[in-house]
């Protein structure tokens, strides 16, 4: 039952992030405003981490399950995306590349920063 209602916890945080979605007309996927959404309701303690922690490490732990779907999308067209599987390896090569650098710098900056504080 534990995990039941905490799936219910994180399944109304991406409804609402849904109709956000619809209703609010800028670039941004859904996902992110349930990020922020989970953000906000953990940092005013609204949503302890208790009531979402276990059903949260379960669903990171099959993430990699929720990839095959489109692995297989991918295989079903490969005659019409073969052409340009370099041009997509190499953004996905420098994007990555570009946040990890950008991941790295942000880091030392907050460890700097905490370091000056104390």
């Amino acid at each position: 039952m534990k995990f039941l209602s905490q799936f219910f916890v994180i399944l109304m945080i991406a409804s609402v992030s849904e109709v956000l979605n619809t209703l609010i007309p800028a670039p941004v996927p859904a996902c992110i405003y349930g990020i922020i959404i989970t953000f906000l309701l953990l940092y005013t303690r609204i949503l302890r981490l208790e009531h979402i922690r276990d059903t949260a490490k379960y669903l990171v732990e099959i993430q990699a399950v929720t990839f095959v779907p489109a692995t297989v999308g991918i295989v079903e067209v490969w005659g019409d995306v073969s052409d340009v599987v370099p041009a997509y390896l190499a953004v996905c090569f420098v994007s990555t590349i570009a946040v990890m650098a950008v991941s790295g710098m942000v880091t030392q900056f907050v460890i700097r920063h905490k370091k000056e504080e104390s």
